[in-house]
């Protein structure tokens, strides 16, 4: 045992305004394994500044030396609840650690946390699950792969079905654009608002797309494809440690026969191959959906996301899955709402989600 590894473990709250504690944690996190851009300072102060939700970012040192990162967001609803989650809006997330008594100590001290907040449950969405923590890898679906050389290798490592659709798409009239200023990113939530009604579910507010793109600079983008100059599909999209997460896209009703969808995400490889991309981080989808399928068909490989919660005696786990059959009335119901009314309504709803 060498002398660093013999000295205590302190823990304690990063102070995230502080620019020089966020750039010591941000390093710590992009030499981690298994870190991803939901990890970073950029992402909890964004919801914070997007959603009102409270960020927490917690630190294990030994001998002066970070050596675990967990960032949370204290997410607080009338219809949902309380709950601590790592990370809040963001599908990976849970304990960066150097070992397990760490990564103890800090799940430890996140529970702690949550009972001092009121929380009647924490969630960490990633990560090695803690001693006393209950594990869900049956939900969600991961799908990731390496991305290849050039168009043409790209073209031809999706699955013959899917292909069609996308040399389809690749004749079709169709317009690529990219960016992040102001007017790009008015139009992406448009198409986002648009498409998460027609799926039934509220609309997360245009203000945490435009922190997000804003805390994260040249790492964010994003990808519009318009048809006769109307955006019909739009993604926005992180880039860390040689990935590209395609997180919030969706298109209009128009879409689909346009086949928008197959062009936006065949742009996007090729997009992020010029900014130095490796991977493709596709998300995580429901088992059994059909996200999770068509993902499948593009020729990713599903791998099961564990997340580990807790819950405190006597009170039940916080449910927000919109697959829940309690809320398929409400599903329902918010499929036919109006779009300007889904707009005003949605985000009000939707800051509770986390």
């Amino acid at each position: 045992m060498t002398m660093h590894a013999a000295l205590p473990i302190t823990l304690r709250a990063a102070d995230i305004r502080d620019p020089r504690e966020r750039a010591r944690v941000d390093a710590f996190v992009r030499a981690a394994r298994a870190a991803t851009p939901f990890h970073l300072t950029a992402w909890t102060c964004a919801v914070e500044r997007g959603t009102g939700q409270r960020g927490h970012v917690l630190l294990a040192e030994r001998g002066g030396a970070l050596v675990g990162v967990l960032p949370l967001t204290a997410i607080r609803s009338r219809l949902f609840g309380r709950a601590l989650v790592s990370t809040g809006f963001g599908v990976g997330g849970g304990v960066l650690a150097e070992n397990d008594s760490v990564r103890q100590a800090l799940a430890d001290c996140a529970w702690a946390l949550a009972e001092r907040l009121g929380c009647a449950s924490a969630e960490l969405r990633g990560g090695l699950a803690p001693e006393g923590w209950v594990v869900d890898d049956a939900t969600y679906l991961g799908f990731t792969r390496p991305l290849a050389a050039g168009d043409d290798t790209e073209l031809a490592a999706i699955p013959r079905k899917q292909r069609a659709e996308v040399r389809k798409a690749l004749a079709a009239d169709l317009q690529v654009a990219t960016g992040a200023g102001a007017a790009m990113l008015a139009e992406h939530h448009a198409v986002y608002a648009e498409s998460v009604r027609n799926l039934g579910t509220p609309v997360f507010p245009a203000q945490l797309f435009r922190e997000v793109a804003a805390a994260f600079g040249s790492e964010a983008d994003v990808l519009t494809v318009r048809h006769d100059g109307v955006a019909v599909a739009s993604v926005l999209s992180l880039y860390f440690n040689g990935a590209v997460y395609p997180y919030w896209g969706g298109g209009t009703a128009a879409a689909r026969a346009l086949r928008a969808n197959d062009r936006m995400y065949f742009a996007l490889m090729s997009h992020a191959r010029s900014k130095g991309c490796e991977r493709f981080d596709f998300g995580r989808s429901k088992a059994g959906t059909g996200a999770a399928a068509f993902k499948k068909n593009w020729g990713f490989a599903p791998v099961p996301l564990a997340y580990a919660k807790r819950t405190a005696e006597g009170a039940g786990a916080r449910e927000v899955n919109p697959l829940n059959p309690k809320f398929a009335a409400m599903v329902a119901g918010w499929k036919r709402l109006p779009l300007p009314v889904a707009n005003l309504l949605g985000p009000l709803i939707s800051r509770g989600l986390g």
